[in-house]
Order: structure tokens, then C-alpha cells, then sequence
């Protein structure tokens, strides 16, 4: 592009003859040239482009843009980009990600997607006198995105499906157990591992923020607006999301059977911090009948005694004014797959 430029016939372009061009252009132009990064330059009241050998994949088999109105190149979106660069030559820059447009650079529409910044370009007495594009091509980032995100809709139908299919083979297997609370309990449980699952698959499987783990996790038993969480923005893995639900489950359910959750004016409090290398969750209930400890312990306690995984620890306390439970899990396991 250098060679083009340098024997490119520029009289009989608005800009005239290189050496009458102003040392700022001279300047850009040089900067661009010896750039790898995709760059254009859309100088004068005609936008006459001028672009280095990194645009080149940008503009495809287009017809030769060199020289040539920036409007006219990409004619086909103009109505779409020219308030962008109207901006740029009012003297505001702007930069877009993953911006969607149809264009043409091989004799047919072609959807793709570019991260690009529109700046202005000055004259040393802050005359602004044409903008710079510079650009990358995201096109594959976003069609491999998109088709991430199929898979991911896609196992997590199927996993609902699967779950439903637990569900209905347990109810059916279990139909003869005599004690219906068990059955029932489980497969409660298995709805609560499937919302587990909703929350990582909206995630593509990725870290989640603590706080949707909990509100998808409680909703369901918190129709009276009588749960209230307070805590930082915390990010967790699969393995602690899948753990953090059961607990959770189990608590909200022990509430709403006998504590705060199973009067109008009982109330909950989870709220959770980072302190000496761990998060510390903490489990309140006030406003519920009178508390008396379990005469035994049943599996929903033995879960919640497992807690948050290893190196954790559950303290659980039967307050005559409601249930406490504390719950710790070192930080170093909390992006745990």
C-alpha cells in the first residue's frame, strides 16, 4: 500500500498533490502505512480514503477504495455508519464492539460483525478535518459465540428432559414407599439440581454470580417476599453452584415447614462476605414459631452438614427465636469445576 500510494495519481482527488497535502496528513498517513493494525484514513469534506495493507481483508474484492469517497466504499451501509463518522468529525470518537452489518465485498450480502473506533483527525490548530477507522473483523468470535450458545440451549433441553425422566422414573420406582415425605423430598431435590443446572447453562457452563445461584435457588419457596439477601458480587464454579443449592434447598425447606418461612411474618436473612481467605454465608431466621432442636437428624440435616465442600465447615444453631447456620468454603475452591 505504500507503493500505491506513493504512484497513486492524487490530483485528481480533493486532496490534491502529496506535496500540497498538510504535514498532519503526511503524518497519519506514514503512521498507518507502517501499522499492521487494519486502519483507513477519510480526510476532507469528500472523505478521500486512504488505508494501510492490514485493511485489506476488511474490504474484500470491493472495487479499489483507494482514493475514493469513504461513503462511496461502503455505500451499502453509509445510511447506517455515516452518523457514527459524523460524530468523529464533530470531534467525538466512538468505539463499538461486535458491531452487526450487511455488507458487500463479494457480489453478494455478506452478514459480519466488527469492533471498530471512528476518531477524529486534527490539523495542529485542532481543526478537525477527517477521522480514522481503525477495525478488526469479528465475524468468526460471534458466529462461534452464537453457535456455543445453540449447543448450550440445546443440553440444557435435554438435560430438563432427562431431569423430568428422573423424576418420572423415581415417582413410579418409589410408588410402594410407604413413607411419601421421602419420596417427595427427593425428588424436590432433583427440581432444585435442575435449577442449578438452568442457572450454570445461561452461563454456557462458565462461573455464575453467587447471587442468582441463591435467588433461583429460593424463589420457588419465597412467594411472600420474606427472604432478603445482602452480600458482595461473588463469582463460583459448577461444583460449588451444585452445593450451594442442596444446602440452600434444604434450609428453605426446613423453613418452610417449621421456621420463619411458615408464618407471614417470618423473615430470612442470607447474606454472605470473603474474610480470611473464605466465604462465610450466613443463615437467619427471626419472626417463626419457637424453636426446638430436632429430636433426630434425617438426611436433609446430613446434607446440610456436608456443606460447601472440602475444607468447609457448618455450624448450626436451634435459637428459640430461629435457626442460625453458618457456612464457610476456602476462596482457593470457590471456581471449581
Amino acid at each position: 500500500m505504500a507503493q500505491l500510494v506513493r504512484e497513486f495519481d492524487w490530483e485528481k482527488t480533493p486532496l490534491g498533490p502529496v506535496a500540497a497535502w498538510p504535514p498532519e496528513l503526511k503524518t497519519m498517513v506514514g503512521f498507518i502505512l507502517g501499522s499492521r493494525f487494519p486502519s483507513a484514513i477519510a480526510w476532507g469534506k469528500s472523505l478521500t480514503t486512504i488505508y494501510n495493507d492490514a485493511f485489506l481483508p476488511i474490504l474484500g474484492d470491493k472495487p479499489e477504495a483507494l482514493g475514493r469517497p469513504f461513503s462511496e466504499v461502503w455505500a451499502e451501509v453509509w445510511d447506517t455508519i455515516e452518523p457514527i463518522a459524523s460524530r468523529a468529525l464533530a470531534g467525538e470518537s466512538t468505539f463499538i464492539e461486535d458491531f452487526p452489518l450487511v455488507i458487500d465485498r463479494s457480489g453478494q450480502p455478506e452478514q459480519v460483525w466488527f469492533t471498530f473506533c471512528y476518531s477524529p483527525l486534527r490539523l495542529a490548530d485542532g481543526t478537525v478535518c477527517g477521522m480514522m477507522d481503525t477495525v478488526v473483523e469479528t465475524t468468526a468470535t460471534v458466529r462461534a459465540q452464537s453457535d456455543l450458545d445453540t449447543v448450550a440451549q440445546e443440553m440444557g433441553h435435554r438435560l430438563k428432559n432427562t431431569m423430568a425422566t428422573v423424576q418420572a422414573l423415581a415417582s413410579q420406582s418409589l410408588k410402594g414407599v410407604a413413607e411419601r415425605g421421602a419420596v417427595e423430598a427427593f425428588l424436590d431435590r432433583v427440581v432444585t439440581l435442575g435449577h442449578a443446572h438452568d442457572v450454570l447453562f445461561r452461563e454456557n457452563w462458565s462461573v455464575v454470580a453467587l447471587r442468582h445461584v441463591v435467588e433461583a435457588t429460593l424463589s420457588p419457596l419465597n412467594g411472600l417476599d420474606q427472604i432478603r439477601l445482602s452480600g458482595p458480587h461473588i463469582r463460583i464454579g459448577a461444583r460449588m453452584t451444585m452445593a450451594l443449592s442442596l444446602v440452600l434447598h434444604e434450609l428453605a425447606t426446613n423453613a418452610a415447614k417449621y421456621g420463619a418461612l411458615s408464618a407471614p411474618e417470618g423473615r430470612v436473612d442470607l447474606g454472605w462476605e470473603v474474610a480470611g481467605g473464605m466465604l462465610k454465608l450466613h443463615w437467619r431466621e427471626t419472626g417463626g414459631p419457637l424453636v426446638q432442636p430436632p429430636a433426630h437428624s434425617g438426611f436433609g440435616s446430613r446434607l446440610i452438614d456436608l456443606g460447601l465442600g472440602p475444607g468447609g465447615a457448618v455450624t448450626r444453631r436451634y435459637r428459640p427465636v430461629g435457626v442460625e447456620v453458618d457456612l464457610e468454603a476456602p476462596v482457593s475452591g470457590l471456581l471449581d469445576r
